[in-house]
Order: C-alpha cells, then sequence, then structure tokens
C-alpha cells in the first residue's frame, strides 16, 4: 500500500482449526445475543404501545454505537490483541441485556440497545484483527474469512429463535400466558448469560506477537489509509454492498404486503436469503485457490445489480424466492473476500483501525438508508429504490475491479 510502511509480517504458524472453530463458536454467541435482542427489544416495545418510529429509532441505537466506537475499538485492539477486548464487549453486552431484565421499560431498551451494539461491534473488530493476522497468505485469509462469516449468518437464526421460544413459553411455565413479561424476562436472563459462553469459547485463545509500529511513522492514524486509492474503493465497495443488504431487508417486506403475501411467507423470502449467504460461505473454503478477490467482489456486483432489475417484476412467492437465493449467494460471496482484501492492502499495526473504518461506514448505512428507502418508497415507489441502488452497484463494479493487485 503506497504512502503507508508495510508492518512485520504475521505469525508464520497457521491457526489450528480447533482454535478457529472456538473463536467461530463465541462470535456465534456474542452475535447471538445481540441478534436475539434486536428481535426481542422491539416485540416488547409494541406490546407496551410504543409507536412504529420508535421501534425504528431502537432498532437503530443498536448501529448508532458501532458508528462512533468502531474506530477508537480499533485503536484499542491494534494495541491489546483480542483477549482484553473482547472481555469488555462480553461484560458490556451481558450488562446490557440483564438491564433489561431489571426494569424493562423502554428508555432501558434503548440503553440496552446502545450497550449491546456497541459491544458486539468492538469484539468483532478484535476477532477479525485476530484472525486476519494469524493468516500468512492470501489463500488462507480468504479461507479463514469465510468461515468466520458463517458465524453471523448461525446467529442470526439462534438467537430470534431461542428469545422467541422463551418468550412465548417462560410466562406459561410460571402460570402466565405466552408473551408476558415474565416471558420477555427470561428471554433478556438467556441473552444477558449468552455473551459469557463467548469468554469460555475464547478465553483459551492464544495471543498473537504485538505489532510495533514501525520507526520514524509517528503515531498511526486510520484516517491515512483514505489517502490511499485502493482503501477508498474498498470503502466505497463495501458501503455499496452493505446498501444492497439493507435495501433487501426493507424493500421484501413491502413488496410482499403490496402483493398480499402472508407474514411467514416474507419471512420465508428473507430467511431463503439468509440461508443462501450462509451456504456460499461454507463452499467459499474449498475454493479459495482458484479465486481472485476483485474477480469474485465485481461479479458478485454485476449480478446484484441484474437482480435487482428484475427483482420488483417478480410477481409470485416462488419467483420472488429464487431472486432471494440467487442474491444470497451473490452478496454472501463478498464478505471474506473484502476482509482478505482489506487485510492485504492494511499495515499490520493499522488493521485493528482499518477494520473499524469498515465497521463504521457499514453502520452508518444501517442508520441512514433505512430512513432515505422509506422516504424514496413514499415519493416514488418500492421498484424504484431497488433499480436506483442497482444501478449504483452496477456502476460500482469497475471500482471493485480495480482492487486488483
Amino acid at each position: 500500500m503506497s504512502g503507508i510502511p508495510p508492518g512485520p509480517p504475521a505469525d508464520p504458524q497457521k491457526a489450528p482449526s480447533w482454535a478457529l472453530l472456538r473463536l467461530i463458536c463465541g462470535h456465534i454467541c456474542l452475535h447471538g445475543s445481540m441478534a436475539g435482542l434486536r428481535m426481542a427489544a422491539p416485540l416488547l416495545a409494541l406490546r407496551q404501545g410504543h409507536s412504529a418510529l420508535s421501534v425504528g429509532v431502537l432498532l437503530a441505537l443498536f448501529s448508532l454505537t458501532q458508528v462512533f466506537l468502531a474506530l477508537p475499538a480499533g485503536r484499542y485492539a491494534d494495541r491489546h490483541g483480542l483477549k482484553r477486548p473482547m472481555g469488555m464487549g462480553v461484560v458490556a453486552a451481558s450488562a446490557g441485556a440483564f438491564l433489561a431484565v431489571l426494569s424493562p421499560q423502554f428508555w432501558v431498551l434503548c440503553i440496552a440497545a446502545l450497550l449491546m451494539g456497541g459491544a458486539t461491534g468492538a469484539a468483532s473488530i478484535a476477532l477479525q484483527r485476530h484472525v486476519g493476522r494469524a493468516a500468512h497468505d492470501s489463500n488462507e485469509l480468504k479461507r479463514v474469512f469465510s468461515w468466520l462469516a458463517i458465524g453471523p449468518a448461525v446467529s442470526n437464526f439462534v438467537g430470534p429463535v431461542l428469545a422467541g421460544l422463551l418468550i412465548d413459553h417462560v410466562g406459561v411455565w410460571m402460570g402466565g400466558t405466552a408473551g408476558d413479561d415474565n416471558g420477555f424476562r427470561g428471554a433478556f436472563v438467556m441473552l444477558a448469560l449468552l455473551p459469557w459462553a463467548t469468554w469460555l469459547w475464547v478465553r483459551h485463545t492464544r495471543e498473537l506477537p504485538p505489532v510495533q509500529p514501525v520507526a520514524g511513522a509517528g503515531r498511526p492514524q486510520a484516517w491515512q489509509l483514505l489517502r490511499e486509492p485502493r482503501m477508498r474503493r474498498l470503502l466505497l465497495v463495501n458501503w455499496l454492498l452493505a446498501s444492497c443488504w439493507d435495501v433487501h431487508t426493507f424493500v421484501v417486506p413491502v413488496l410482499g404486503h403490496e402483493r398480499a403475501f402472508s407474514a411467514s411467507v416474507i419471512g420465508t423470502i428473507l430467511g431463503a436469503f439468509a440461508i443462501a449467504a450462509a451456504a456460499v460461505r461454507l463452499v467459499l473454503p474449498l475454493l479459495v485457490s482458484h479465486l481472485r478477490e476483485w474477480v469474485v467482489v465485481s461479479g458478485a456486483m454485476v449480478a446484484t445489480a441484474l437482480l435487482f432489475v428484475v427483482y420488483p417484476f417478480m410477481n409470485s412467492p416462488w419467483t420472488m424466492g429464487l431472486c432471494s437465493v440467487l442474491l444470497g449467494l451473490a452478496l454472501g460471496s463478498v464478505q471474506p473476500m473484502i476482509m482478505s482484501t482489506l487485510h492485504q492492502i492494511t499495515p499490520h499495526h493499522l488493521h485493528g483501525q482499518a477494520l473499524g473504518l469498515r465497521l463504521a461506514a457499514i453502520n452508518l448505512s444501517s442508520v441512514l438508508m433505512p430512513m432515505l428507502f422509506g422516504t424514496a418508497g413514499m415519493v416514488v415507489g418500492v421498484s424504484v429504490v431497488f433499480w436506483t441502488v442497482g444501478a449504483a452497484v452496477g456502476v460500482g463494479s469497475a471500482l471493485a475491479w480495480r482492487l486488483r493487485p
């Protein structure tokens, strides 16, 4: 990466598969806690009579903390490695859910969302930095990030399902009704305990040797990364692709409602997307030696643009489901390639801050884009939102191709 002196080489020892599996399980537990709270807290707010706008604000708070904490968390991970940031994340996430147990009021749920979102983001940065440094070549980078990316896909299923089962059954077990206050408290107790399982998985991980900044380079700053053309292209490409996830999550329920699909059908269409995204990440580790990051990312962007063009014309659940699966395959292949490229073009002593920049951009998108999509959808229609984002992604595929070394 021109203009920034390279750091020392990463640990030449390949990370053992059992060590990586422990980190993936830890990631699933912590991210699953956040995913469960993202489902349970809005349900409780609606049950208490709060408006849809209030629920939207509550959901935005999960991403808002990460926007402001991502860079400091990246610097902290660069200085202290894996375990200390992970331990702090576990404590903060557990505290957030436990506050909801003590006092399940709306303003407390907002504090819980801020704590849980910030804790999960900071811990993810430390985890991704550690895994990237443990890899010793580009093929291994692609392989380990493909495996690691399975964690959020699994946790997005595990966390909400466990929380939903407890919400429906704990109240009945205690002599009440399904979905009463005791049910929600039972779910929040589980979500407060789940992060501690993360610490059990991670605490025996061996820390990698610290990376010392290059002598005479001054205090490392993430903003100097933005002077580099490849980093700017990578962050823009990543933002465009993150917007595609957001627009799909936002628009599919609207299109389904317009076509009188049931909630279970809409949920199945979105679930098919998530399953396809997880499935492609299971296959990627077997193919990494034959893949080039910029080819996969630019191809995925072209495929996404084409799918966004035809998606609004799909009028049946089956055809929308097919588009959802194909879109999941395309977008699911991208994150491991983005992460591999980021680690290759960033000096080792700035890995944490580079990951923080990426996370801040993604979460800023998650805060702002749904409001923009909602406004645009009311003015010009949701189909135009799909086509506009698809056109932007298609044009952005040229930037992805220019990520090649």
